[in-house]
């Protein structure tokens, strides 16, 4: 029984992202982006409402390389200083799993709301 116990916990800690990760996660599931397009995107898809600071930006990027969810993509024309990350495909796989759990989750709230009301 332990054992389940601690794969659940595994499971909660790598899956049940933060919304700002979550948000980052999908800017570059879209293409491969650097810090500052990154930042633009996020706030745009939260329609403001998400405005990261570059310090929470770059701890998230940080965790997710050391994680193994996103790489450091090397480009010519960039400036030294100017780094672009893009979602490994380990990246892309617990993007999806975070999308399917929070779907079920949805369903699930929609379902329980709906027979509460009725």
């Amino acid at each position: 029984m332990a054992s389940y116990d601690m794969s659940v916990n595994d499971i909660m800690k790598t899956f049940a992202l933060s919304e700002p990760v979550l948000l980052v996660l999908l800017s570059l599931a879209e293409q491969a982006r650097h810090g500052y397009s990154i930042l633009k995107d996020v706030e745009t898809m939260s329609g403001g409402r998400v405005q990261l600071s570059t310090g929470t930006l770059y701890g998230a990027l940080q965790r997710l390389l050391a994680d193994g969810w996103i790489e450091r993509v090397e480009e010519d024309t960039a400036p030294r200083d100017r780094r672009t990350y893009r979602l490994t495909s380990r990246g892309r796989r617990n993007l999806q799993i975070e999308i399917d759990r929070m779907r079920h989750l949805t369903k699930l709230a929609s379902l329980r709301v709906a027979r509460k009301e009725g």
